[in-house]
């Protein structure tokens, strides 16, 4: 190891930071005596509020600036939530994977302490996710799902002032957060498929920095980068820019993966759900097999592009 100090790049939000200080306390962990500072960076989905669903913009909307930022040398590494970072990484940029993944459920926090099944007809789901929509309007097609737009606490606060009946978040944000009494029902991650990484970390490196790629390298899970990795593909495969609902959650036990994927209308009046299981060293295969028998099943108003980065 080289450095001896270590900037980490993060967006500002309270999330955010306890995220990053996981990954800066595990380096300290491993390599005593190592300093390091976080460094805050307000990114373009922070600063733009305009309410439309997350899931049909560029994921550069979370990660450019702090990107740029480890480009010109500003940080020394950037981390992030996995499921923010574009398919199609900067060519100068390696993205490692570290610490073991978190919960990747969906959960359900209700002002009425009801479940799903339980919300009377009409209640209103706050949600900017186009594939948590679909998989409410699947299950339910009378309630109503509005959008939500904040950090995990605006959304909160948003739920506490009655603006929503409720809303759904990843179970991993909360757990970080410490605020998982709130949950009213999890949702089980083989049905209410999540998003392509959902509970995992990851920090890039500028591809150059061949001390830091090593540094990162002993802290990995290596169960957790063949599950993301997995999803990714299936991502790729089925296609990006799709502007369509899409999830995938990879689940090792040894040397067997078991691949659940969906991809449905945004109005949940169909959503198509397949799985598959074979060995971990073949995962990537496995990925693109369950991607095309969706695919072959979807005749659905629109098609899949090749712009990978707006899942």
């Amino acid at each position: 190891m080289t450095a001896t100090r270590l900037r980490l790049g993060t967006r500002g939000s309270a999330m955010a930071l306890i995220q990053t200080q996981l990954v800066g306390d595990a380096l300290v962990a491993a390599h005593p005596g190592l300093e390091i500072e976080l460094v805050t960076i307000k990114t373009e989905g922070d600063r733009n509020l305009i309410p439309i669903p997350l899931d049909t913009v560029g994921k550069a909307w979370f990660t450019a600036e702090i990107d740029r930022a480890l480009n010109d040398g500003d940080i020394d590494l950037a981390v992030h939530s996995l499921k923010d970072l574009p398919l199609a990484l900067d060519d100068d940029l390696h993205m490692v994977c570290v610490l073991q993944r978190s919960d990747p459920r969906d959960a359900l926090l209700a002002t009425s302490g009801q479940t799903l099944s339980q919300l009377p007809a009409g209640s209103v789901i706050g949600t900017d996710s186009t594939r948590r929509r679909a998989l409410i309007l699947h299950l339910r097609p009378d309630l109503q799902v509005t959008s939500l737009r904040g950090n995990v606490q605006t959304r909160l606060r948003k739920l506490r002032e009655g603006q929503y009946d409720a809303i759904v978040l990843a179970a991993a944000g909360l757990e970080r957060l410490s605020q998982t009494d709130l949950i009213t029902e999890y949702y089980d991650a083989e049905s209410f498929i999540p998003a392509i990484g959902q509970g995992a970390l990851a920090v890039e490196v500028r591809r150059d920095r061949r001390d830091l790629i090593d540094l990162l390298g002993h802290l990995e899970d290596s169960d957790t980068v063949t599950a993301v990795t997995t999803e990714r593909e299936f991502s790729a495969r089925i296609g990006g820019g799709c502007k369509l609902p899409v999830g995938c959650y990879a689940r090792i036990e040894g040397e067997t993966i078991t691949l659940h994927g969906m991809i449905g209308e945004l109005d949940g009046s169909k959503v198509l759900f397949e799985s598959l299981t074979g060995a971990t060293a073949d995962s990537v295969k496995l990925a693109h097999q369950l991607a095309d028998a969706i695919l072959a099943k979807c005749d659905f108003k629109y098609k899949p592009s090749e712009d990978h980065d707006r899942l």
